[in-house]
Order: C-alpha cells, then sequence, then structure tokens
C-alpha cells in the first residue's frame, strides 16, 4: 500500500506534494478546548439531535411531532440581549468515527480503492456542524430546543491529506468560531490516529442559521465572548469570512460583467477556436488536447425517500453533499481518464430545502481545468411532476486533482464562457488557502 501511495503522490504538482507531506494543519495556533470532553461516537450524533429537538425516528410519526414543536414557540427570545453568552469551549465537542478499534461499522465508508468515502465524512460533518451550534445555544431549564438550526452556507473544506485510510480510528473536533444576531460560523477539523498520533486531515468552516420551530422565521442565538487572543483572532477571521462571502456574492457573473482581464480571456478562447479556414464568427474549430465543455458534464436523478429525511423531516443536507460529491468525482473522473482526488470544497450554498418526495435532479460539469486540476460544478434541482416546474436547491463547487495532466476544457458560448470564469475565480481562491 505504502510504495503505492508514494508512487502516486511522485506524479502530483508540487503544490499539492507539500500539502500532503506537510503533516501540519491549515488552522494553526488554535487554543485547547477540550478540558474534561468526553468524546461522543459518531453514530450517536443523530440520535442526540432528535432528542434535541423531539424529532420522531418512524415516519408516520412525523405530522405530530412537528404539530409539537410548534408549542416551543413560547420559548424564543425576543432579543438576542436576552440570552446568556458562551464561550468557544462551550460549544467545543469531539466525535470519535473508529474505522480502527470498530472494524465492523467500516464497510459504510470504504470505497473501491480501500480507502475512505469522502461523501460519508461530508454526512458527519453536516450532523457534527448542527449539533455544535445546539450545544451553542442550549438553556439549562429546556428539555428540548424551540430552535431549528439548519446548514446555510459550506464557506471552504480543505484537504491536507489525499487518502484517509480506512482501518485507523477518525477524530473530529469543532466549536462554534462567530456569531451574528440569527447565525453561527462553526470550524471544524477531521484528524486521523497513526501510530498512537493523530494527524490532521482536513479542516472545515459551515455557517448555520437559527430559525423558530417551524422553521420559517429567523431566530436569535446567544451571543458569543472570546477570552483569549487566539480566539479573538478566530473570531475576526468569522467577521472577515462573512465579508469576503458579501463581496464574493456582489461580484457574482449572474450580477456583474466580467472584469476586463476576464473578457479577455473569454475572447483569446473565441479568437483560439475560431476556423481559420473560414470567415465567420460561428465556425468554431477545437484546438488540440481540449474538449468542448458541452461535451464534458454528466447527470444524475434521486428519488428522495423518508430514509434520508434530517430531524425537521426535509432531506438531510449532508446527503446532498454526498450525491453532489460522488457525481462530482464521477465526473472528473470520465473527464481526467484516472482517479482524481478531492483537494477542496467550496461555496455550497444551500437555496431552497428539498422536501421528501422530491425528484432531485443533479448536473456535474467540468467548468474550468489547469494542469492536473479539475473545477466541478454541480447544480441541484427539484422537479414537481404536479406543476412540471424546476427549482434550484443548491449549487457545489468541488477542486479535484487527477494523477495526470487533463485536457483544457472549452467553452463554446457566451453562458458557457461565464460558468468557466466562475470556475476559474473558485479554482483561484482555492490556491490562495493551500
Amino acid at each position: 500500500m505504502l510504495p503505492t501511495r508514494l508512487c502516486i503522490m511522485r506524479k502530483l504538482p508540487s503544490v499539492l506534494a507539500r500539502m500532503l507531506t506537510s503533516g501540519t494543519s491549515a488552522s494553526p495556533g488554535l487554543p485547547d478546548m477540550s478540558e474534561g470532553q468526553s468524546p461522543i461516537h459518531v453514530n450517536n450524533v443523530r440520535s442526540k439531535l432528535r432528542d434535541i429537538v423531539g424529532a420522531s425516528t418512524n415516519w408516520r410519526d412525523h405530522v405530530q411531532a412537528m404539530q409539537e414543536r410548534k408549542a416551543l414557540h413560547t420559548l424564543l427570545a425576543k432579543r438576542q440581549e436576552d440570552l446568556p453568552p458562551r464561550r468557544m469551549k462551550d460549544s467545543y465537542l469531539e466525535v470519535i468515527l473508529p474505522l480502527g478499534s470498530q472494524p465492523e461499522i467500516r464497510e459504510k465508508y470504504l470505497n473501491v480503492y480501500n480507502s475512505v468515502r469522502f461523501g460519508r465524512i461530508l454526512e458527519d460533518l453536516d450532523s457534527l456542524g448542527v449539533l455544535i451550534c445546539y450545544t451553542h445555544t442550549k438553556q439549562e431549564m429546556q428539555q428540548r430546543s424551540p430552535l431549528s438550526i439548519v446548514t446555510a452556507l459550506v464557506d471552504k473544506i480543505n484537504l491536507c491529506q489525499k487518502i484517509i485510510r480506512p482501518d485507523c480510528d477518525i477524530k473530529f473536533t469543532g466549536n462554534v468560531s462567530w456569531v451574528g444576531k440569527t447565525s453561527m460560523e462553526v470550524r471544524m477539523h477531521m484528524l486521523q490516529q497513526h501510530d498512537g498520533d493523530y494527524s490532521p486531515v482536513l479542516d472545515a468552516t459551515f455557517v448555520m442559521v437559527a430559525r423558530d420551530p417551524e422553521n420559517k422565521r429567523p431566530a436569535f442565538v446567544n451571543p458569543l465572548i472570546p477570552e483569549s487572543p487566539e480566539e479573538e483572532e478566530i473570531f475576526k477571521q468569522g467577521e472577515l469570512n462573512k465579508l469576503k462571502r458579501i463581496e464574493f456574492s456582489t461580484a457574482s457573473l449572474l450580477k456583474m460583467a466580467p472584469t476586463a482581464e476576464e473578457r479577455n480571456i473569454v475572447h483569446d478562447i473565441f479568437l483560439n477556436t475560431l476556423d481559420t479556414r473560414t470567415v465567420s464568427f460561428r465556425s468554431r474549430k477545437l484546438p488540440p488536447s481540449s474538449v468542448w465543455m458541452e461535451d464534458a458534464k454528466l447527470k444524475g436523478l434521486e428519488i428522495c425517500h423518508p430514509e434520508e429525511r434530517n430531524i425537521f423531516n426535509r432531506i438531510f443536507g449532508g446527503f446532498l453533499m454526498r450525491k453532489a460529491f460522488e457525481l462530482g468525482w464521477a465526473t472528473a473522473c470520465s473527464y481526467g481518464g484516472s482517479r482524481p482526488f478531492i483537494v477542496s470544497v467550496d461555496d455550497i450554498m444551500f437555496q431552497k430545502p428539498v422536501e421528501v418526495g422530491s425528484l432531485l435532479m443533479l448536473s456535474g460539469q467540468v467548468c474550468y481545468t489547469e494542469k492536473n486540476y479539475i473545477q466541478i460544478r454541480v447544480h441541484s434541482e427539484v422537479y414537481n411532476a404536479n406543476t412540471k416546474e424546476h427549482h434550484t436547491t443548491n449549487i457545489f463547487h468541488f477542486t479535484f486533482i487527477s494523477e495526470n495532466e487533463v485536457p483544457q476544457v472549452v467553452p463554446k458560448t457566451y453562458g458557457e464562457s461565464m460558468l468557466y470564469l466562475d470556475g476559474k475565480r473558485h479554482f483561484t481562491a482555492v490556491m490562495k488557502d493551500i
């Protein structure tokens, strides 16, 4: 196993190779918050969430359970100032995924390459993020929380290990790192045990929002008080992350024209694909070692069964991320012709909840390539068979790296050119973080 892994790493670009062998986390200098903490088994996270909100384990009882939650409206705070402030360590949790010490749970996480399925990790991160937020907002006198806490955004997930072993224990840690009026940023870390020590695998930043018991209106959450210079820095980074998201959204190509540099890139691609044998704007020719963008996509369909519901009886966000990631991986694999490895996940926006019974349509598109890197955009939408309407629910962005250099993806239309530029923006942002 080891010689194979070393052989693969020699083929990777030097930037990622340095990242994989550095053995350091992307978030150095984190304060230790683990005092007196007992780790939670990964299988108990979802059951703890059900207990917190009073969710039913039986689908036939879900309507009654949600009706009972309406009575919790009276427990909501009228102002944020009425809620007691929390410290970062108040929400700190550790979760153990014992792949090494409990081999019986291993198969659920195993892929055909004898490593861990990253889609399953996304599910666990999503559940943990919600539990961390409920820990932050917990009121001792309340048996059940009146808050409906849901994932609003996956800001970023950066990996510092290419392969996650299926036979070594994994530990997740995390806490609330920034708080607004009704939203919370959660920073999580995943480590894997090797020779008795835990080594960092990934860092993740999620944004959660709190809503009322019926999940209809925003609800206030406890303020956060940093206690040390390190925590002050973490809190400031959360504020900066919020400003960056606003800036990125404001400059979206769906709202603003491309920059002058980006317009030149699009025009250069256009000129490079013109057929010089004709004098026509419509006659296009594919350059060598290239693929038209329209030929670099895959599609999938999921029927959303009750089994995949969350504690609020809508489809679990982690399930949506897993399915989107697996389609993105398949798209990168078919495009590059070899096994791709995930480098980063960023800017997953949960725009609309997915109801149980929905037809979920997924579309994976290669939107940008550079050397061995493949930038994938997965668009998900629900289809209403009665109204014949389509509604976008999520946009996912994944950065993969292939073992070999991949063909250049080439846009043909103006819409494809905007996808290309958007993919380039996401790729550039990811490379800055590595």
